[in-house]
């Protein structure tokens, strides 16, 4: 039997035996995907990092009052005093699909649960759509070795897993499957066909934009691809009106969704994709009116001419701003070689620059077949089908990936996507390349050799998959959730947090305004429905610099800011562990520097401009005695600082020495029943952990009205 062999006739249509092959190749992308992305549940079930926390209230918000009820929000636990427009600055299209998902497929189940599975489910759903968008480029076989590659991208699958109900995994679902749309409709004969398609995929790429700002890195690809499009078809007059029939449906649809049309469609984005556009129809109109003989000349020139002008108008924009321009992580992405001095920026773990290992980690023996890819693309080769169109779109969205990742870790979804393509090309062209001449099968050299080419590419791709150093694709996601461990270096799962925040929405008015760093804001917006002074979203950057530097001050300055700011609690998190030796029975000791603000508090200097020498030693991490004894944090953190230890050599030491780490004993400047600025109300479980265990501490402290600063 071979594959062409028809297993069922229905109609008109004959099922055949590859229709099988295929649809359990693509079951088999999807269970990988879903089983890997589920990894995290070992440690529990819970939402996973912060965004999500937001992602689920908003949703469940628009659940629970209606749409045009979520469009009229503001957020009055967001930004107290100010509150926030929810769906001006936010991710509409991701609440919107996952309440209407969970309206028709909830069946009246827990929303929270629901939110917890959903990225998993549209992340593996992707393994489909980029296979069709592959099968569109070049094939079958190509298209079901992209499915089986998405299944194990390490940074696809670390922003995607069970709990990440954040914007990539819809963004690219959404962004992948317009991509498909919109080749599959310019490679349609049928125009009653081809028009939908090219409405529909206007329409996703908005919608991807809306689920996830990053996408706009997919318009930078298109741009350049509609440029090339006059030179690469020659059915011109097809060109002409479909091209401006997907970029029409985009900007239609843009204007359903307040977010986009301010940033996006009046901004770079915009510019990239409707000037392109304008490019295509005077380009095809300036070669229409040429003869054969300088159309190519003709169009060649407009397009030099169009790239000095939209150049210029660009280098002039940077001064007088004629289109409003994306904020600076953009601007880096498209431009590496951009720097910042802004600390809040930088102090984003998911905005650190890629590295070459970074990169080896990701891609590994990928990034050889991708290189094959593009090298087979640029190859005329009788075993290369692909029409000239596809082989520059996968060039140009190859190369663009690869350069946009080289800004953030964060993007390195983009080079996954690139090199997850490319490689899939490469691997399938060889393979037509090995096995193609079915008729010397009786020759045993050529058995051996094509046996032997199996087995090979088998085994480089599967080897990454099981190698232990540093982390293959089943360990990288088998990590604790962070609302488990706060985000830590510990690889422990705790209550700490869960039982804080239950405490403070069962043991504080409900009008209390609670202040923390901002990285707590939507942990405790969502479970403790406590407003609170700054969040995740970092929309108010002066207030989280504000925040700063109540920290860094002393604490009657810190008290009276926290006045003017309508505080009336103050959270903060300490990570450490409890030391096996203690002094004595009465006197447990720690070390702190798990991840909590004990080890942000570099950042909290830079961001509130403070000089880093005063508060910091000469190691960037360990505090001063002016730190601990002069500035609200350093008093706010319930240790004191013992002395310093070498663990190498055993020595120790009162000061600070290079090389020696900090021990701390348990100290509450701030008690309950004082009269300082603050009062410790509540202290979580693992302030009193047990010798050799991890202190996730989370401390609430009450504001004292009543304090009266003697200075």
């Amino acid at each position: 039997m071979n594959s062409n062999s028809t297993l069922i006739s229905i109609g008109n249509f004959d099922f055949k035996l590859n229709h099988l092959l295929v649809i359990g190749i693509l079951s088999l992308s999807f269970s990988i995907s879903f089983l890997v992305r589920s990894q995290p549940a070992e440690w529990g079930w819970e939402l996973h990092e912060f965004d999500p926390f937001f992602n689920y209230r908003s949703t469940e918000y628009l659940v629970n009052n209606g749409i045009d009820a979520y469009f009229e929000w503001n957020d009055e636990l967001s930004w107290h005093p100010i509150g926030r427009d929810v769906s001006e600055t936010s991710q509409v299209a991701l609440h919107l699909t996952a309440a209407i998902t969970y309206w028709i497929f909830g069946g009246g189940g827990n929303l929270y649960d629901f939110t917890i599975i959903f990225p998993a489910i549209f992340g593996s759903l992707t393994t489909i759509v980029i296979f069709a968008l592959v099968r569109v480029i070049a094939g079958t076989s190509a298209g079901l070795l992209s499915a089986l590659l998405f299944s194990i991208s390490i940074p696809i699958l670390t922003r995607g897993a069970i709990g990440w109900f954040k914007s990539e995994p819809l963004g690219l679902f959404f962004a992948i499957l317009s991509l498909y749309l919109l080749l599959s409709g310019i490679n349609s004969k049928n125009q009653k066909i081809a028009i939908p398609k090219l409405i529909s995929s206007g329409f996703f790429i908005i919608l991807s934009l809306s689920a996830w700002g990053g996408n706009q890195f997919f318009i930078i690809p298109l741009g350049i691809f509609f440029l090339t499009l006059p030179f690469l078809r020659k059915d011109h007059k097809f060109l002409i009106w479909a091209i401006p029939i997907f970029s029409l449906s985009a900007t239609a649809t843009s204007l359903g969704f307040e977010r986009i049309t301010s940033n996006f469609l009046v901004g770079l984005g915009g510019f990239a994709l409707l000037l392109p556009t304008i490019f295509l129809v005077l380009c095809i109109i300036i070669q229409i009116k040429s003869n054969e003989k300088h159309k190519m000349r003709n169009g060649l020139i407009f397009l030099a001419s169009f790239l000095i002008v939209a150049s210029t108008f660009l280098v002039m924009n940077s001064s007088e701003e004629f289109i409003q321009l994306p904020s600076h992580r953009y601007l880096n992405a498209i431009n590496p070689f951009l720097t910042t001095d802004d600390a809040l920026v930088d102090s984003v773990s998911e905005h650190a620059t890629t590295t070459l290992q970074n990169s080896f980690l990701f891609h590994s023996v990928l990034m050889i077949f991708s290189a094959i890819g593009i090298w087979m693309l640029l190859k005329n080769s009788k075993y290369l089908t692909i029409q000239n169109d596809m082989k520059s779109f996968s060039l140009i969205l190859g190369i663009t990936g690869v350069y946009i990742a080289s800004a953030f870790l964060r993007l390195e979804v983009f080079a996954s996507l690139s090199v997850i393509i490319l490689a899939s090309l490469g691997i399938s062209i060889l393979c037509k390349l090995f096995f193609s001449n079915t008729t010397k099968f009786n020759n045993l050299k050529n058995i051996v050799l094509q046996l032997s080419f199996g087995i090979g590419v088998i085994i480089l791709l599967i080897l990454p998959l099981t190698s232990a150093s540093p982390l293959n694709v089943f360990q990288v996601g088998d990590n604790p959730f962070t609302m488990l461990n706060g985000g830590t270096t510990y690889a422990v799962t705790t209550n700490d947090w869960n039982d804080s925040l239950d405490w403070i929405k069962n043991n504080t008015p409900t009008n209390s305004v609670v202040a923390s760093w901002w990285d707590y804001g939507y942990w405790i917006q969502t479970k403790s429905d406590r407003a609170t002074l700054a969040d995740n979203s970092t929309i108010h950057t002066w207030i989280i610099e504000k925040i700063a530097k109540i920290f860094l001050s002393s604490p009657n300055e810190s008290w009276r800011m926290l006045q003017e700011m309508e505080a009336d609690y103050f959270v903060i998190f300490v990570a450490g562990q409890r030391l096996t030796l203690d002094g004595n029975e009465n006197q447990p000791l720690y070390i702190l520097d798990g991840g909590g603000d004990e080890s942000k508090k570099q950042w909290f200097m830079r961001i509130a401009g403070e000089p880093l020498d005063k508060h910091l030693q000469n190691d960037g991490i360990s505090g001063t005695d002016h730190f601990w004894n002069n500035t609200l944090l350093g008093k706010m953190i319930p240790f004191n600082l013992l002395g310093y230890v070498n663990f190498q050599t055993n020595q120790q030491s009162l000061s600070y020495q290079p090389g020696f780490t900090a021990i701390y004993e348990k100290d509450i400047k701030f008690p309950q029943d004082g009269d300082g600025p603050l009062r410790l109300v509540y202290s979580s479980p693992s302030y009193d952990a047990s010798k050799g265990e991890a202190v996730i501490g989370i401390f609430i402290y009450e504001i004292n009205k009543d304090y009266v600063p003697l200075d």
